[in-house]
């Protein structure tokens, strides 16, 4: 690595820090397009601060949160209005899931710190016919496309935290405090075990060092 190119990687890293945006929040309303416009229940796993399950409470007539850390929990509680139809509960996924059957289930950046096969056994078992899944997940870069998709990001990052921001310095946001792990499977990796478990799942890589997953059950 290059002086140079050293230089302009940390001028990004105290750019962005100084202006940071979510960008799993970014997928939120694209989540919502993959649903119908109403259903009876939901269930996001790794709900964080509630964002999407608040979200979420636009669509369904009951939606339930989960995520491993109680103090983030408590925080997506006071939140949430009192009159919206969300609860939440702090467990460890996906032992700790709630049996459902539901007609929606999500599951933004975490499914990669979780046992991989047993995470989508679970949810595949606790959705409900006709039900919908929907994941964004982070995968371990390896392949040109990753690596070409990755660089495409760098600029257009640099656009988004401007445009959301206004240009100021901000502080981060609650949903982006939780503590993150690196990803360990590739996407070709993942493509293969999802359409293993969960029989015509679409899968696509998207910019902004996500993928996507969207499961239908019939």
């Amino acid at each position: 690595m290059t002086s140079l190119t050293r230089r302009v990687l940390h001028a990004l890293e105290r750019f962005h820090a100084a202006r940071p945006w979510d960008h799993n929040a970014h997928f939120h309303r694209w989540i919502l397009r993959q649903l119908p416009r109403r259903v009876g229940s939901a269930l996001d796993v790794g709900c964080g601060s509630g964002d999407l399950a608040r979200l979420l409470a636009a669509r369904a007539e009951r939606v339930h949160g989960v995520d491993a850390d109680p103090a983030i929990i408590a925080r997506a509680g006071e939140l949430t209005p009192t009159a919206a139809p969300v609860t939440y509960t702090a467990a460890d996924a996906p032992a700790g899931l709630p049996a459902g059957p539901y007609d929606v289930i999500t599951c933004v950046a975490v499914v990669h710190h979780l046992p991989f096969t047993e995470a989508l056994e679970a949810f595949r078992d606790r959705l409900a016919p006709g039900g919908t899944l929907v994941i964004v997940g982070v995968s371990r870069e390896r392949t040109p496309v990753d690596h070409l998709l990755g660089v495409a990001s760098i600029p257009l990052n640099v656009v988004m935290a401007l445009l959301k921001n206004q240009g100021r310095p901000v502080p981060r946001p609650v949903s982006m405090t939780a503590r993150t792990r690196a990803p360990d499977m590739t996407f070709p990796e993942i493509v293969r075990e999802a359409r293993t478990v969960l029989p015509g799942a679409r899968l696509r890589r998207r910019l902004f060092w996500r993928y996507a997953l969207v499961w239908h059950r019939r």
